[in-house]
């Protein structure tokens, strides 16, 4: 069986996601982990599902059982619990989150020592390890070689400092009035704080998080209300995060939405006029729209596409040796500060280079025309290989032939298809998504 997705595991809590599974893959990951071990510490956090309590009591029974000592800090983002962990000199760290899926899901993403997502490679050989029962019985410990837990509370201070140090020295907030959007989610404590602490005028939204409510009809998925409160506060920009906060949606001064790719040109191009964009290169996925493209390289700045995911843009980052990437999603990165997308560091650089600009959000962020785009999500039982889909040969034939661009690909975290066309002839590009929509819904049902 194939544990991990796009983005380590993710399932329904209390099925793929239940306590014996956790367990057993906390083990899992304890032993692998051990192989390179320097301090026995392994971090966990989470964000604010109430099956979230399940999870964590499972991994951290899992990882001590391995002998590992555990650490855990709460409900605290994503890019946060990976920054805590290097900073705290552990050997790795765990996640508890289902990011922008509803409640009732919940996952698990894990880290290395750098605060790296696990390559594939390793989530491989965990996988091995869950399976090998002899291996699973033999490596727990006994007596003093059981691990222990502890649960720290004073660790949001460090990242706040962390968030601080990636804001230019010379500026601040003030005369800024910032609506932000914590989808009830692991950013809800310190969204607000930092914006406060850098002179903003913060209205915060979405910051009562009950178990049930993350990302329900909130945050960067339903960025509608954030919309609505920027208008209604007269905010000059809007942020909302998602459930762990490692993605971004930007909402400009008349609450209309800045689109992703919108965002990272506007990003990429001030960083290179700063001298701040490494060797000029910038990397995107499959899923950005292609005028981003045309437009970076009008200013002299490369751009490499990676599978979907954030790990596999910071994976290709690091190839080419640059330190800004993204997806059309929300998941921005900044490598200087954080190896994984972090929704709060990005709304910080975007107000920067609003604040230097010295213009409105509707104007700054907003650089070029996009190429339209027709997208559509269908929910699947199963997923059938692509190439084993009759007639797809010729569905994608048919797109070509009318210069358009053509994506279909399985989601790796819930059961959809995700159908894209991209292209000029706006009334074509319709039909095409919809013949689209109309075989996928016959050769998958």
């Amino acid at each position: 069986m194939a544990l991990f997705g796009t983005d380590g595991v993710r399932g329904k809590a209390g099925e793929k996601v239940n306590a014996m599974a956790v367990l057993r893959l906390a083990m899992a990951t304890g032993i692998y982990f051990k192989k390179n071990a320097k301090t026995n510490k392994i971090l966990v956090g989470k964000d604010t599902r109430r099956s979230g309590y399940m999870v964590e009591a499972a991994i951290v029974a899992g990882l001590t059982a391995v002998g590992y000592n555990v650490i855990q800090i709460g409900p605290f983002p994503t890019p946060a619990v990976a920054f805590i962990a290097t900073n705290m000199r552990c050997d790795g760290a765990v996640m508890i989150s289902a990011s922008h899926n509803p409640f009732y899901d919940n996952g698990i993403k894990f880290f290395d020592s750098k605060g790296n997502k696990l390559a594939k490679e390793i989530e491989n050989e965990i996988n091995e390890i869950y399976q090998n029962e002899d291996l699973i019985q033999s490596c727990q410990k006994t007596g003093k070689s059981i691990g222990r837990s502890k649960r720290i509370d004073d660790v949001i201070g460090r990242y706040i400092v962390h968030l601080k140090n990636s804001f230019p020295k010379d500026i601040n907030l003030q005369g800024l009035r910032v609506v932000i959007d914590t989808a009830n989610g692991a950013g809800y404590l310190v969204g607000g704080t930092i914006l406060e602490e850098l002179g903003a005028d913060v209205v915060v939204i979405n910051d009562k998080p009950n178990g049930f409510n993350i990302n329900e009809l909130c945050g960067a998925m339903h960025p509608e209300e954030l919309a609505k409160a920027v208008r209604e506060y007269r905010a000059d920009v809007g942020i909302a995060l998602d459930g762990d906060a490692d993605r971004i949606v930007l909402v400009d001064e008349k609450g209309d939405i800045v689109n992703g790719d919108h965002l990272m040109g506007s990003l990429a191009i001030h960083l290179k006029k700063n001298g701040m964009l490494a060797s000029d290169n910038f990397v995107t996925t499959i899923m950005s729209n292609m005028a981003l493209d045309d437009y970076l390289a009008k200013n002299q700045i490369a751009t490499h596409r990676s599978d979907v995911g954030d790990k596999n843009v910071a994976e290709l980052m690091q190839k080419v040796g640059t330190n800004f990437g993204g997806e059309e999603s929300g998941h921005v990165i900044f490598s200087d500060y954080s190896k994984t997308g972090d929704g709060i560091l990005s709304g910080l650089q975007a107000l920067a280079m609003l604040i230097q600009n010295g213009g409105k959000a509707s104007e700054i962020f907003r650089p070029f025309k996009l190429y339209p785009q027709a997208k559509c999500n269908l929910n699947i039982n199963n997923k059938i290989p692509l190439d084993k889909i009759e007639g797809l040969d010729e569905l994608k034939a048919k797109v070509e032939a009318e210069n358009m661009r053509h994506l279909f690909r399985y989601s790796g975290t819930e059961n959809k298809i995700r159908l894209l066309i991209e292209g000029e002839d706006t009334k074509k590009m319709n039909e095409l998504i919809e013949e689209a929509e109309a075989f996928f819904t016959k050769a998958l049902s």
